[in-house]
């Protein structure tokens, strides 16, 4: 090989090494007790969420089971810490039915607050209006 040739294959590669790296993983379990107020419910669930920082978009997959009824909201809030309430960024539909799958673009102040754990997802029911079950997402291997 030539020095030239080296030289743009070793460009190209360093080019593409940051768009390997734009990509996020995120998880919550989502239970009663999470929720703000918490309560009791035999509901559970999960959110598994990647966020590509250089498309600027969360794609997400939200699954529940043993809810107290049908799901009658889900949302993704933020930004608050576990244990605080705030509105909501992404609604996930009325009505809706496990599994949600989804994806939501992001602005650069949204990217941060969930990169800080300060996002959480929380499905509602009939019976709790409020919120069923909630999980904050964080950052998974």
């Amino acid at each position: 090989m030539t020095l030239r040739t080296l030289t743009t294959l070793a460009a190209a590669l360093l080019l593409a090494a940051p768009a390997l790296a734009a990509t996020e993983h995120f998880h919550a379990d989502m239970t009663g007790p999470s929720e703000v107020p918490a309560n009791t419910t035999a509901g559970t669930g999960a959110v598994d969420a990647t966020l590509d920082t250089a498309a600027k978009t969360l794609a997400y997959t939200v699954t529940w089971s043993n809810l107290t009824g049908p799901a009658t909201m889900a949302h993704i809030h933020g930004p608050a810490p576990a244990g605080k309430n705030a509105g909501v960024i992404v609604p996930l539909g009325d009505s809706p039915v496990s599994p949600i799958k989804g994806t939501s673009p992001l602005t650069d102040a949204q990217i941060t607050a969930l990169e800080n754990g300060m996002y959480y997802v929380n499905v509602h029911t009939d019976a709790h209006k409020p919120g069923e079950i909630r999980g904050q997402l964080v950052k998974a291997p």
